[in-house]
This record gives C-alpha cells, structure tokens and sequence, in this order.
C-alpha cells in the first residue's frame, strides 16, 4: 500500500505517519530523502518513482510530501491524504522548530505556500482536530 500525506510545513504529517506506521509497519520517506537511492539525481528520481509504483500493491510505504512537484511522483492507486492547519497554528510550528524564532522570510514564505493544497484531488481531507482511528478505517485496516 502508498500513501501519501501531503500538506504544508508544520501540519502534522510526521505524526500522523508515525500514528499510521503504528498499525501497518510502513518504511517512511520524505521529501528528498529519494535521493539517497543513487548519486544520480535523475537515476535516483526514477528509482524511487519504480518503488512508489511497486508499494501500490506490495510493500506499505508512506511518502510524506510538501513541495506540490512532488505530488507528480505518485502513482495512480496512491492513498491520498492531504493534512491542513490554519496559518497561525503553522507559524507558531515553525517558530518552535528554529527555537523561538520565526525570521521575517520564513514567515513570508508560510504565508505564500498556504492553501496550496487546498484544491488537491484525495481521498481524505484531515485537518488538527483528525481522528487516527478514522483514518485507520478510510485507509481499511480497522
């Protein structure tokens, strides 16, 4: 099984993944991490679009995506989630991650990247208030 969690810096995916990895024993890549595959950058893209293809119907991955060029990476039979947070949740997110401090840029660039997903086609919309046993059951392992 692929699923893919999708959503903006700071909204949860990483926890929701690991909640998730908790029932169905999922290897977890993130972002980039696909280039680790190979030294080749473009050999490592496609190595990793091979095995995104093969966890439709064999291995439990999770793939846990951010940047939108990304979302082109999945192939079709990909569990989508997409996970949202209002804005101010993200910031202050953010703003724990690099120690209290939220540089101006950063802020500029949350405010920017925001809602990007908003209009994605997936198969379960969550956002802060989810409940993991829901997910678990729209996902059929409960």
């Amino acid at each position: 099984m692929l699923i893919a969690i999708i959503g903006e810096n700071c909204v949860g995916k990483s926890t929701l993944a690991n909640k998730i990895n908790e029932t169905v024993g999922a290897k977890i890549y993130s972002g980039k991490d696909y280039l680790r595959l190979e030294k080749n950058p473009a050999m490592a893209l496609e190595k990793f679009k091979e095995i995104l293809k093969d966890a439709v119907a064999g291995e439990n991955i999770i793939y846990l995506i951010t940047e939108k060029e990304h979302v082109s990476f999945l192939p079709e039979g990909t569990f989508k989630i997409v996970l949202t947070a209002e804005l101010e949740v993200i910031k202050e997110r953010f703003k724990e991650r690099m120690r209290g401090n939220l540089p101006i840029p950063v802020e500029k660039m949350l405010e920017a990247k925001h809602g990007a997903y908003d209009n994605l086609e997936c198969h379960l919309k969550l956002d802060a208030d989810y409940n993991v046993e829901d997910v678990l059951k729209a996902l059929n392992l409960k």
